[in-house]
């Protein structure tokens, strides 16, 4: 099943997604014509993990990690579906990084990988905008519209066995499969767990293969994870607080 956010003119609503349609407790709404579709949920963070495809170790020469390799997104990185990406003045080098998402549910930690499940309300779509020739990974990966997420979420879904790809400008920049990752979902939403106190809402992404080219403004990103969905965001030739007035 999928559920979705959309921003109508009296506020949010949400409810169950099929067809172009959000079906909430005071009725239907048709996207495109009631309202645009938003991020499928409200975190206090996105919890964003690097470094978990071997590809990608490859490709940027990483060593490989005894345990997943994390950092945070403030919930000022969010973009939704088919909303503009900034193109910040930082940076000559902005990435795109095509990753499945888990959505927490309800609030918890200290969980084992056979308790995820049960705390997971279902999963999207994220791109990991990267600022990548800025210093640390905040100033790279923290920015305002560095996580655009969605299009919805969806509840039922294995995500251990998912094919991916990802789209820029109509040429195929990544293909993959979950199954190629060196923590599998169950694994790094428990490793997370001991750290921090998710609440309902929360994102954990699971990292990207390896994601070879730059965005331009302009070009037009799409990242497909089968069964779940398609992220589509065009880059803006428009800073930060432009674009997000948009």
């Amino acid at each position: 099943m999928r559920f979705a956010r959309l921003a109508t003119a009296d506020g949010p609503v949400s409810g169950r997604y099929e067809s172009g349609v959000v079906h909430a407790s005071d009725g239907t709404y048709e996207v495109g014509v009631d309202g645009r579709l938003l991020p499928p949920c409200e975190p206090s963070a996105l919890y964003c993990v690097g470094r978990n495809y071997a590809e990608t170790l490859e490709q940027m020469d990483y060593e490989r990690p005894e345990e997943p390799d994390f950092f945070i997104k403030p919930p000022t990185a969010l973009v939704g579906h088919e909303r503009p990406i900034p193109s910040p003045t930082f940076t000559d080098e902005l990435t795109y990084a095509g990753e499945l998402a888990a959505v927490i549910d309800r609030r918890c930690r200290d969980l084992s990988p056979d308790d995820v499940p049960d705390a997971v309300r279902g999963y999207t779509v994220m791109n990991d905008v990267d600022a990548l020739d800025q210093q640390g990974r905040t100033a790279r990966k923290a920015f305002d519209g560095s996580a655009p997420l969605g299009p919805w979420l969806e509840t039922d879904v294995d995500p251990t066995s998912l094919e991916m790809w990802t789209d820029v400008g109509g040429e195929r920049r990544q293909e993959a499969s979950t199954e190629l990752m060196l923590f599998d979902p169950f694994e790094v939403v428990s490793f997370l767990s001991k750290r921090f106190t998710f609440r309902p809402g929360d994102v954990v992404a699971f990292g990207s293969p390896a994601n070879p080219g730059l965005l331009e403004p302009g070009e037009t990103v799409e990242i497909t994870y089968e069964g779940v969905g398609t992220l589509r965001n065009t880059v803006s030739s428009g800073g930060i607080g432009e674009t997000l007035r948009v």
